[in-house]
């Protein structure tokens, strides 16, 4: 039976991943043992999947990105070029701390811009954005936009991506898709 994801052949995948129906992955790629790759996601060119790694569906990495293992992403996360995982936070050259991995979930919809940084053991909320160049050292809640070195919280962004402006009741409307948003006790939600 053929492959119903598609592989450049330079792209090397290691026996035991299971990779989703309409999948990518392109030039110079290493998929390790034990991944799960959704549906339709896209990796791009020079990106490295570490074993046990879990990706939801449709999420797409740019070039140069490696996702160590303790990181999983939920459906229709974007990873920009470059940007970066740890999963050890004492890492030594000299001590094995195989084994010894912090995880780090990325949410659903969540983007982490280019050259952004991760420091494992921090989760990204659903729909949060890290803007370019940040680096991440704590938990990000859903909606947050994220920007700086060490990243702080600037505002609030929307399922489509755009900064929202809360008025004085705590509601927005994102200018493109025309969804309700609530801002209460520090949180946000979408209001269906």
């Amino acid at each position: 039976m053929d492959k119903e994801y598609f592989s450049h052949e330079t792209a090397i995948i290691d026996d035991g991943c299971t990779i989703g129906k309409g999948t990518k992955i392109w030039h110079f790629s290493h998929v390790m043992k034990g991944c799960v790759l959704g549906e339709n996601c896209n990796l791009g060119q020079n990106v490295v999947i570490s074993p046990e790694v879990i990706l939801g569906n449709n999420v797409k990495i740019q070039n140069n990105v490696s996702v160590y293992t303790g990181v999983t992403c939920g459906d229709d996360v974007f990873l920009g070029p470059s940007c970066v995982f740890t999963n050890v936070t004492n890492p030594r050259s000299g001590v094995n701390r195989r084994g010894q991995y912090s995880k780090t979930h990325v949410g659903t919809g969540a983007s982490i811009g280019a050259n952004a940084t991760i420091v494992c053991g921090h989760d990204i909320g659903e729909y949060a954005f890290i803007g370019a160049g940040s680096v991440v050292t704590k938990n990000v809640p859903a909606y947050a936009l994220l920007v700086g070195n060490p990243a702080k919280q600037i505002g609030w962004m929307s399922e489509f991506g755009h900064r929202l402006t809360f008025d004085q009741n705590g509601k927005a409307t994102c200018e493109e898709s025309g969804q309700n948003y609530e801002l209460k006790d520090g949180l946000v939600k979408r209001i269906v």
